[in-house]
């Protein structure tokens, strides 16, 4: 299996109070950090090796996570630096860290009970750069920003959607390292970008997923998540 890189660098803005001494990772779900949550699914799902992008109070997640041999799992770390480089450019800076030529991409804040092993295949079998993966939302829960039919996606925009977009990045892709080879570096620069460049080539694959997501990027979604796990998990 590919490694996972988890973009867990952001200020989480919406949370408000919540993390404003606290990155989102470590956000309180349950009496435990989010992302422990997070890595333990990772493990059930066969993956061995992860990649946390740090910035925003990233020395925190470092100490409570430390190197993962508490979850079967080995941890690196890439931080930002003096400046947040947002997520195209935090990737990139991870990059060197990586042995393999492709990985996985998960948002920080994302809860995923997905197979990540049909997602890699979908991805191997596309012959392209990166793939995203998408859930027909409706406009349930945030914002549509993906036009998808027949396997492919036609349109991708988080900042402009039409009507037309009744799909959300569901929060997991795979990138091939030579994706961000024209990315610039140590520069900030949004990960949504790269991927409408990618589009525009018709190098990005589409997988649709059916089953849910949930996540913790909002008061509301912080909530769900809550209940969900405290219902579902022993």
């Amino acid at each position: 299996m590919y490694p996972v890189v988890i973009l867990a660098g952001g200020m989480a803005t919406r949370l408000g109070n919540i993390s404003r001494v606290t990155p989102k990772a470590l956000i309180d779900v349950n009496a435990e950090p989010f992302v422990f949550h997070q890595l333990r699914l990772l493990k059930e799902r066969g993956i061995d090796q992860v990649l946390l992008c740090v910035g925003y109070l990233g020395e925190q997640i470092v100490e409570r996570v430390g190197n993962g041999r508490g979850f079967g799992l080995n941890i690196q770390y890439s931080f930002d630096g003096p400046r947040l480089l947002g997520t195209g450019g935090a990737i990139k800076k991870a990059l060197p860290r990586l042995a393999a030529p492709a990985f996985f991409l998960l948002y920080g804040d994302s809860y995923l009970e997905c197979d990540y092993a049909a997602v890699q295949k979908a991805f191997d079998a596309s012959g392209k750069l990166a793939l995203m993966t998408v859930f027909r939302n409706e406009r349930q829960r945030d914002s549509s920003n993906v036009e998808f039919a027949d396997g492919r996606i036609l349109a991708y925009d988080k900042k402009k959607p039409t009507d037309r977009m009744c799909y959300i990045d569901y929060g997991l892709g795979v990138l091939r390292q030579e994706a961000f080879a024209a990315a610039p570096a140590d520069e900030p620069f949004d990960l949504a970008t790269l991927q409408q460049d990618l589009l525009r080539a018709d190098q990005l694959a589409g997988y649709e997923m059916c089953q849910r997501f949930y996540e913790i990027g909002s008061p509301a979604g912080l909530e769900e998540t809550r209940r969900y796990l405290e219902k579902n998990l022993v």
